[in-house]
């Protein structure tokens, strides 16, 4: 008989499923935080070794007293934590199909979708669903097929947490990797998570979107609208996120969206007040926007620059898209001035691409303008009279 069998060790096992079974709240706090202790890390093997080979049972007891408790939350962080030492053992495929099989998964969604459940509880039961999730594709299918990727979606809008935002953002890549069934899903709901108005799960969200992508054939329309309108943000972290997607997705489908919406964000549509004839006494040439509006402006300006920086058939197709007269108007914005930055920086080299527009440019400049405009681009607007400003609108 093997050490861990023996009767002096299954005795021991015994006991201390009896005291589980008979102790009141206190006692199973103090037995699962002397499991802790004891078994973090461990592999399936050891845990059994442990347990004289009925683990399980205990499994078993904690998933249960988690289903039977967690609307209380007062235990629901130590007995995640006492299961995520199961679900995260090595060799752990029988321990994964007995907390499916005794409804442990369901029961973390439904934490999830618990407004009373705090972070911490929440970030702890996104950990343990990366784990299953991450053991192989009938787990992801398993918690895709319970509405999951909803679940785990409104979850990351509606934190306000870092550490649950981006558990829930990591737990969205896996479930889209490695399965075709849900795969769409998954991509859909991203895009949809655009609009949320958290930054940092806006940022996450982008991210997520990065990878997955990658993975798709084809984008889906639906991602330009949302994704231009994330180059409002004042946050330039999420701007950053949504630049380098842009940048990813001029290989896909919708480029020729992109690169027009792109453009057309270079001069901010005028509301039908602001598009009424002018008065003589009105006859100014003024700019029209709101600060997210300029904050768009000069995103785009800087997305077109990378994108032309990476490819010279994009940038021809932009020549044909009207982009020099956009980027001519971005820089007459004395209202903003990183959209004059970052539209001569554009223009400029644009013109460094194609010569042939150098002579168009000056005309429309002057001649003293575009000199300055040649010698050092990101300063041009420091010596911008409002007349030559005026000029370029």
């Amino acid at each position: 008989m093997s050490a861990h069998k023996e009767p002096s060790n299954i005795g021991r096992v015994l006991s201390f499923l009896r005291e589980w079974d008979r102790g009141g709240s206190t006692v199973r706090c103090r037995m699962v935080n002397s499991f802790l202790g004891k078994n973090t890390g461990k592999s399936l093997y050891e845990l059994e070794l442990e347990f004289a080979d009925v683990a399980s049972l205990f499994l078993a007891r904690l998933t249960t007293w988690m289903r039977l408790t967690y609307m209380q939350g007062t235990f629901l962080g130590l007995q995640l934590k006492a299961i995520g030492i199961f679900l995260s053992a090595s060799c752990h495929d029988q321990y994964l199909m007995e907390f499916l099989d005794d409804g442990g998964v369901l029961t973390l969604l439904v934490i999830l979708s618990q407004s009373e459940t705090n972070e911490d509880d929440k970030a702890e039961a996104l950990h343990l669903l990366l784990t299953i999730s991450n053991a192989g594709r009938k787990y992801k299918e398993f918690i895709c097929e319970k509405h999951g990727v909803k679940i785990v979606a409104e979850c990351m809008t509606m934190s306000n947490t870092n550490h649950t935002q981006e558990t829930g953002r990591a737990l969205m890549e896996s479930l889209s990797y490695g399965n075709p069934t849900y795969q769409d899903q998954v991509y859909k709901s991203l895009i949809d998570l655009m609009s949320c108005t958290s930054p940092k799960a806006q940022q996450l969200v982008l991210q997520a979107l990065r990878a997955v992508q990658l993975k798709q054939k084809t984008a889906h329309h639906s991602i330009v609208k949302p994704l231009l309108n994330m180059l409002r943000s004042p946050h330039i972290e999420v701007q950053t996120a949504a630049i380098n997607l842009i940048l990813d997705l001029r290989h896909y489908n919708v480029r020729g969206l992109l690169l027009s919406g792109l453009v057309t964000l270079l001069r901010p549509i005028r509301t039908e007040e602001e598009q009424q004839p002018k008065t003589q006494e009105t006859e100014r040439i003024e700019i029209t926007g709101s600060l997210p509006e300029f904050l768009q402006q000069a995103a785009a300006a800087k997305t077109i620059r990378l994108v032309a920086e990476k490819d010279k058939e994009l940038s021809e197709e932009l020549l044909h898209l009207g982009v020099i007269q956009q980027l001519l108007h971005a820089m007459g914005n004395r209202k903003h001035t990183d959209s004059q930055i970052q539209a001569s920086l554009a223009l400029k080299h644009l013109v460094h691409l194609f010569p042939e527009i150098q002579k168009h440019i000056e005309g429309v400049m002057g001649s003293t303008l575009f000199a300055a405009f040649i010698s050092k681009a990101d300063t041009l607007y420091m010596n911008m009279d409002e007349r030559q400003a005026e000029s370029l609108l």
